[in-house]
């Protein structure tokens, strides 16, 4: 694991300020909600009606991946066979949802991105059971006494973690025991932006901020929407108090940002490029943002050089918008070639880009390896990006989703020779922008080394 090197700071950045308190301010109202609302809180949609299983239906453990590219006909078969075996192990008993223990998840019709998820539910002995997050296993329920019999896959630790995840991985146990005896309701609430999931069980917090592994395709990413799922797994348990909360694109920039925010230090003032080098006139510095100048470009960067670091910041593209970062820079030249990377901040929707290499596309070493596509918000909305660079290795996460993870010491289809791409395997460097004309806007820039 890297170690942060803290940058002196006296007092947090006005942005990193406010990120906190509306993060306390949603904190403590959730932790305030009762399990025996019966109704929303103020801003969540009631997933169960309490009355039947409308807008549900079933999956088991599915990768969702196959089942979304069916045909709209084949769909259709499948959601009616579904919906047969869920009468079958699914009731209503009055605002409860109960499962026999048996049969298919059930399922939610509408698929979701980012949310926050409340939810109740009361099981027996011996139960196993789950909820998965836009279709990927899980948040884990299980029996978390001895006599359970999974002591030994990780049930000591109690319920909450996300146990799909790999051995060692963040998140995959709960950080306390925090489940009630069984007879007695526990209370989930769940926040999920991109890949990262955060969780409290009963108002304590047992996963924080980890990034949710695709159970089905470990090298792959979580799909950006997906159904919430409940799980059946050989005891019965039932479920109420099912409200759900969509989290727009600003509010989930504010998620990221908030956390695991340890050491970051603004390397922009929201006012001018002071401490910055390179061809600033060609930048403007708007309501706090800074965009290259329509036509013009170059590379600017903050003159601090840098060996291993990561960078935060949220960047704006206009349609067809171009823009780049510089990786260890080394002052001068084309960023691409003699820094050890360009990495793309590029429009990927834009039909002038529809035949790059795609090593071309956003969030990829430019020329060199390509980072996963489909991450971006909609053209003129802010995106949150964290970049990391660490040896050869770097990592970038686009909106909470891991969209590169490459070593530039082991490239192996290149768009040109690699020789062509001299600083590759710099040590150290400059952080900037490469500017190629485009009006791409930058804001909430900061940086931190690792060691």
């Amino acid at each position: 694991m890297y170690q942060i090197r803290m940058f002196t700071m006296k007092t947090l950045t006005r942005f990193n300020r406010a990120v906190a308190l509306v993060a306390v301010s949603v904190f403590s109202f959730a932790s305030t909600q009762s399990t025996q609302a019966g109704t929303p809180p103020e801003g969540f949609t009631a997933l169960f009606n309490e009355k039947d299983l409308s807008g549900w239906w079933g999956i088991g453990t599915e990768d969702p991946a196959k089942w979304m590219a069916l045909s709209e006909e084949k769909f259709k078969q499948k959601k009616a066979e579904s919906i047969k075996d869920i009468d079958k192990h699914w009731s209503v008993a009055g605002e409860e949802l109960v499962n026999d223990g048996h049969g298919l998840y059930l399922s939610t019709e509408k698929n979701y991105g980012d949310f926050e998820l409340l939810i109740d539910y009361k099981t027996v002995a011996k139960a196993d059971s789950g909820i998965y997050l836009r279709g990927i296993p899980q948040v884990q329920i299980w029996d978390y006494t001895k006599e359970g019999g999974k002591w030994n896959i990780g049930a000591d630790k109690g319920s909450g973690g996300l146990w799909n995840n790999s051995k060692g991985a963040p998140g995959k146990d709960p950080s306390v025991l925090a489940d009630k005896p069984f007879g007695e309701w526990n209370s989930f609430r769940i926040i999920m932006v991109g890949e990262r999931v955060s969780i409290w069980l009963n108002g304590k917090h047992v996963v924080d901020h980890a990034r949710l592994e695709n159970y089905f395709n470990r090298k792959g990413q979580i799909p950006r929407t997906g159904p919430i799922q409940l799980q059946t797994h050989g005891g019965e348990i039932r479920w109420r108090n099912v409200f759900i909360r969509e989290i727009a694109s600003d509010e989930g920039n504010k998620n990221l940002a908030s956390n695991g925010d340890d050491g970051f230090k603004s390397v922009f003032n929201g006012k001018n490029l002071k401490n910055w080098g390179g061809p600033t006139d060609n930048y403007v510095v708007n309501d706090g943002a800074l965009q290259c100048r329509k036509g013009k470009g170059g590379t600017i960067f903050f003159n601090e050089e840098l060996a291993n670091f990561s960078a935060r910041f949220e960047f704006k593209l206009p349609p067809g918008g171009n823009n780049g970062l510089a990786i260890r820079y080394p002052g001068s030249g084309d960023t691409a070639y003699v820094g050890m990377c360009e990495l793309q901040v590029l429009d990927d929707t834009a039909k002038k880009y529809a035949k790059l290499h795609p090593a071309q596309y956003h969030g990829s070493a430019y020329g060199m390896v390509p980072a996963a596509r489909g991450f971006q918000r909609e053209v003129g909305k802010w995106n949150f990006q964290e970049v990391t660079v660490f040896g050869t290795k770097i990592r970038v996460e686009l909106n909470g989703t891991l969209i590169l993870n490459a070593d530039l010491a082991k490239v192996e289809e290149p768009m040109y020779d690699l020789g062509k791409f001299k600083g590759r395997l710099r040590k150290s460097g400059y952080f900037g922008f490469a500017g190629h004309g485009d009006a791409v806007s930058f804001r909430n820039v900061s940086l931190r080394e690792v060691k």
